[in-house]
């Protein structure tokens, strides 16, 4: 709607300060002629907005107007009350403020908004760990946060998974990531990902640090997982596996097999399964017991055929 669009233009110039009728359009999912029919509809509304020409230029609001019209929606009401997890607010020393935002959001809402905003608050609750994760202690996340927040570098001692695990670091931290209920920084140089639970102590430096100008938290992050993701299936296996035993496959396996598995004249299920690495699937497939047959690699067939035959001879001999 026209009506949405315009104070939605109003805002971003409010909290972004100059935009440029690209950038507007752009962020707006419209053309830069819509753009300038709704500057011009703002100007005759008597929004004090000014437009800029060159390659600096570009549209801001008279210093010091402000509107206090937010236009929220139901829908948006309920998104910030939502998105609002008091966990994670709280493991960055937020949680008071939270509550105390969330609070003064509340009572600024018009009765009928403020009813839903409630609803979406006693119906929806988020818990982003898993159900066997277990609450990892990160007695430093609250200074990494400050770091990355006043751009200051850290100087770290931090454990790793291979040799040799302890390692000192300096670390310049972009951005913090929460990812299923664990806490990660991004840290250059590089930016490489860190655990942050895996520091073992932390002295936060005098010296500051520039974050890379065209850096972008989202992205990188995005980029991690699929290039994680990539790395973590090196191997594949052809099995065939019981029906019934289909749902107890997660993950890539469990993907591989609806898109591609094809049924044998018995009913099995014969599929390519992706596996981090063949000592891996050994255990996987071995919790799977008579309800799968691996085909190959020989290797893995023999490794699992080997354990079946030790774990025979164990229990006949009792």
């Amino acid at each position: 709607m026209k009506s949405s669009r315009l104070l939605s233009i109003v805002l971003l110039l409010q909290t972004r300060g100059r935009m440029t009728a690209a950038q507007l359009a752009a962020e707006l999912a419209v053309s830069v002629r819509t753009v300038y029919r709704d500057i011009e509809s703002l100007h005759a509304a008597g929004v004090p907005m000014y437009g800029d020409a060159g390659h600096c230029g570009g549209y801001h609001l008279l210093a010091g107007y402000r509107t206090r019209l937010t236009g929220l929606s139901a829908g948006e009401a309920e998104a910030l009350f939502l998105s609002g997890i008091p966990g994670p607010a709280a493991d960055l020393g937020l949680g008071a403020p939270l509550a105390a935002a969330q609070l003064k959001l509340r009572a600024a809402l018009p009765p009928e908004l403020r009813e839903q905003a409630d609803r979406m608050r006693a119906r929806f609750h988020l818990d982003a760990p898993g159900w066997y994760a277990q609450d990892e202690e990160t007695p430093y996340l609250q200074q990494v946060a400050d770091a990355v927040w006043h751009s200051r570098v850290l100087d770290v001692r931090y454990r790793r998974w291979q040799q040799p695990t302890d390692v000192d670091r300096r670390l310049e931290p972009y951005g913090l990531v929460l990812k299923a209920g664990r806490w990660y920084v991004v840290a250059g140089p590089g930016p490489r990902t860190y655990r942050v639970d895996q520091i073992l102590r932390l002295t936060v430096l005098d010296e500051k640090f520039t974050p890379p100008e065209n850096f972008d938290l989202a992205g990188h992050w995005e980029r991690h997982q699929a290039d994680f993701h990539a790395r973590l299936h090196q191997a594949e296996a052809l099995v065939r596996i019981a029906p019934h035993a289909a749902s107890r496959l997660m993950g890539a396996a469990a993907r591989a097999l609806a898109d591609s598995g094809t049924p044998d004249p018995d009913g099995w299920i014969r599929a390519v399964l992706p596996v981090e690495s063949l000592d891996h699937a050994h255990g996987v497939f071995l919790a799977l017991g008579e309800d799968v047959e691996v085909l190959g690699p020989p290797e893995l067939r023999a490794a699992l055929a080997a354990t079946v035959r030790a774990l025979a001879m164990r229990y006949a001999s009792g």
